[in-house]
């Protein structure tokens, strides 16, 4: 049986709670000269294309977030007239209308994320994402692959090289890098979560882009793409070095994790492990899926990383994966 394809338009209001009002403005108008603007960035799409009974995220960033805010979300139908609420939030209560209550939520995969999450989709949007944007760099440091190695080093970690889309859709969700990457059209660019002055200075969160660069000549890091995983990647506890590291993965009918791999397993089974481990490239990495205090110290979900330490360290657990 042919599914069917769903088109929809939606539409994105936001409201800046101010002592004595609130303003509200439609977000795919001409907003140049409104106080809200400066709050909120458009998504590059506005129509999504998903099939009934699919899961869809409609990604929505804020630029940063105000004292005091409310997000809208609103179903626009042109033959009525009225404002069709989908969901109210002051980004710590929400509350939920219309026939998409139950179904509907934010996704608040980090603080600037007003992204709406709908299940179970009837007539609406793109079914949820099956793959994760991973940044990866050279061993030997910053900006050591032109596009051909860039390829090459992504499908070694179990992965190709991402798209534009991808790595947008990988910074609506969360994904912060100061380091600027190839891109699968030979671009360059990197994704901005919190600004700061060595990521682009002041400018609001966003794609920064190098555009079109040389594919021999030029050297970057790379912005790879992996899918969910067959097998499941887990951890066994050190300390070892690296060889002691692949040992252990092999005692278990095991092979050593790669970075794709343990991406993977964080994005879509959840790993979350508070613990430095060795991987196959020689990197060491932990998945955090609930941040907290002493996993990193940042406010946010990721996977973490300590850089490429002397094999012979004997500091680390080690990620393996397996097929069983």
């Amino acid at each position: 049986m042919r599914m069917k394809r769903v088109y929809l338009l939606w539409i994105f209001w936001f409201s800046i709670c101010y002592a004595d009002s609130s303003i509200y403005r439609n977000a795919d108008r001409n907003q140049d000269e409104s106080p809200v603007s400066k709050y909120l960035l458009n998504p590059i799409h506005n129509v999504i294309i998903t099939q009934r009974g699919s899961n869809v995220t409609l990604p929505c960033m804020l630029r940063w977030r105000p004292r005091s805010y409310k997000v809208k979300w609103s179903k626009i139908n042109p033959v009525d007239p009225l404002e069709n609420l989908i969901i109210i939030s002051n980004g710590k209560q929400h509350k939920n209308y219309d026939k998409l209550k139950g179904r509907a939520r934010l996704r608040r995969s980090h603080r600037l994320d007003a992204s709406l999450v709908i299940t179970n989709v009837s007539l609406e949007d793109e079914g949820r994402y099956k793959w994760v944007v991973f940044p990866y760099q050279s061993k030997e440091g910053r900006y050591h692959y032109n596009y051909v190695e860039a390829r090459q080093a992504c499908e070694e970690q179990d992965g190709r090289m991402a798209t534009f889309s991808q790595l947008y859709q990988a910074w609506t969700d969360g994904l912060d890098w100061c380091n600027a990457g190839w891109t699968l059209d030979g671009t360059v660019h990197y994704p901005v979560i919190v600004p700061r002055q060595p990521c682009g200075g002041n400018l609001p969160p966003g794609i920064r882009s190098y555009g079109p660069k040389d594919k021999m000549k030029d050297r970057f890091d790379v912005f790879c793409f992996t899918s969910a995983l067959k097998g499941h990647v887990y951890y066994i506890h050190g300390p070892m070095n690296y060889r002691e590291a692949a040992e252990a993965c092999q005692a278990h009918q095991a092979v050593m994790a790669k970075v794709g791999h343990l991406y993977a397993g964080w994005r879509f089974a959840g790993l979350d492990q508070c613990d430095g481990g060795w991987l196959l490239d020689g990197s060491v990495r932990f998945p955090i899926t609930e941040p907290r205090e002493r996993c990193g110290g940042l406010p946010d979900p990721g996977v973490r990383s300590f850089g490429f330490p002397n094999p012979e360290q004997k500091l680390y657990g080690v990620y393996c994966y397996s097929l069983i």
